[in-house]
Order: C-alpha cells, then structure tokens, then sequence
C-alpha cells in the first residue's frame, strides 16, 4: 500500500509539474502561434517571445498589402511602430519573417546572406510553397491569431 501511495504522489507531482510548465509557456509566449493567410492558403507562424511580437500580437487580426523587393522578400510599412531588439542576422532563412525598422514587416521567401539588422517577429513553420504562393507582384496577406 505504501508504494502505491508513493507512486501516486510521483504521478501526480508529475501532472502538476507539466500543467504549470504549460501555463507557464503559453503566458510567456514560447507556445504562442500566429497565421498568415494569402490567396486562401493558411501558413503557421512560430512566433519570437519578444515585446515586438506581443504588440503585434494585440493588434491582429491585420492585412497588409504587401510588395515585393530584389525578388526575395515581400514588405509592407506600417501606420503604427513596433518596439524592436534589431540584430545582425547574417543569413535569412526562406520563411523568415521579421521588422525592419520600427515600422516594416518582412516575409522572407527565399534565403541567402544579408548585413542588415531586424527584430525577428518569427518564420513560416512549413515554408515549401511560400515562394510560389507570393509570386513576384503586390499581395495582400492576413495576419491573424
């Protein structure tokens, strides 16, 4: 009787330990997602636990209409400014999203070598048809919680 009582008491400090841990990651946003939605086609985003994201996150849902540059990214400038922690990010990734400046989100879809700094806001969880679905021109894309 008294190992049961032990392994019970193990299982259920077990129990509480992963409901705090899960509390704990989705009110610090470790688990928090977001999706883009372009041309009917949803794409998950696997957000950065920063203050950039948390602000953003309060005014979703948004759509941005957005244009293409040096046919590898998609940008759009704001009308309200983000608070960043811009880093050298050396190479982006295809999927990339990120905040250049205070005010410009960016969705990377191609990769390569870069010398400019962003905040990063996140990346696109399965990026394998994001370069096809932006294509070369302007596009609107819903971002939403």
């Amino acid at each position: 009787m008294k190992i049961k009582a032990i392994l019970f008491s193990l299982l259920l400090s077990g129990a509480l330990f992963i409901y705090v841990f899960a509390v704990y990651a989705q009110q610090t946003g470790n688990s928090q997602k977001m999706n883009i939605q372009i041309d009917n086609k949803t794409f998950t985003v696997i957000v950065e636990n920063n203050k950039t994201v948390k602000e953003l996150y309060q005014k979703l849902p948004i759509t941005l209409k957005m244009a293409d540059l040096n046919d590898n990214e998609k940008y759009c400038y704001l009308d309200f400014i983000l608070p960043t922690d811009a880093e050298s990010i050396k190479n982006i990734k295809k999927g990339d999203i990120m905040l250049f400046g205070n005010n410009c989100i960016v969705i990377f879809y191609k990769s390569f070598k870069t010398s400019y700094s962003y905040t990063k806001i996140g990346y696109i969880e399965n990026s394998n048809d994001i370069e096809k679905v932006l294509g070369k021109s302007t596009v609107k894309v819903l971002f939403e919680k």
